[in-house]
């Protein structure tokens, strides 16, 4: 069973930044970073494949940056000029399968999730 582990989320007023990170236990092909606002639905935020090909989601461009050590597990997301709307508890996702993009339906392992509040 992969696990899957995030840190990295805090507080942090609109226009700072934050690093979250994501240590994955084994391989994955595809890993992705989802957020969730307590009584909404889930939302992708971007996602990365082994093979360096990104899936990024509108709000995310420009602002949002996904790197990753695919040998070592290791996924990281670069948030830049947050704002209050970026709120949420940010979740590390991953699976094997090829196809590697934001539908949440495709992941099979998941993190416990960090949170980032961002003020204004």
């Amino acid at each position: 069973q992969v696990q899957l582990v995030e840190s990295g989320g805090g507080s942090v007023q609109a226009g700072g930044s934050l690093r979250l990170s994501c240590q994955a236990s084994g391989y994955m092909y595809c890993m992705g970073w989802f957020r969730q606002v307590l009584g909404k639905e889930r939302e992708g935020v971007v996602a990365m494949a082994a093979t360096g090909r990104t899936s990024n989601t509108d709000f995310a461009k420009g602002r949002f940056t996904i790197d990753r050590v695919p040998a070592k597990g290791i996924m990281y997301l670069k948030m830049d000029s947050l704002k209050p709307e970026d709120t949420a508890m940010y979740y590390c996702a991953a699976h094997l399968g090829s196809t590697c993009d934001t539908e949440s339906s495709m992941y099979n392992y998941w993190g416990q999730g960090t949170q980032v509040t961002v003020s204004s």
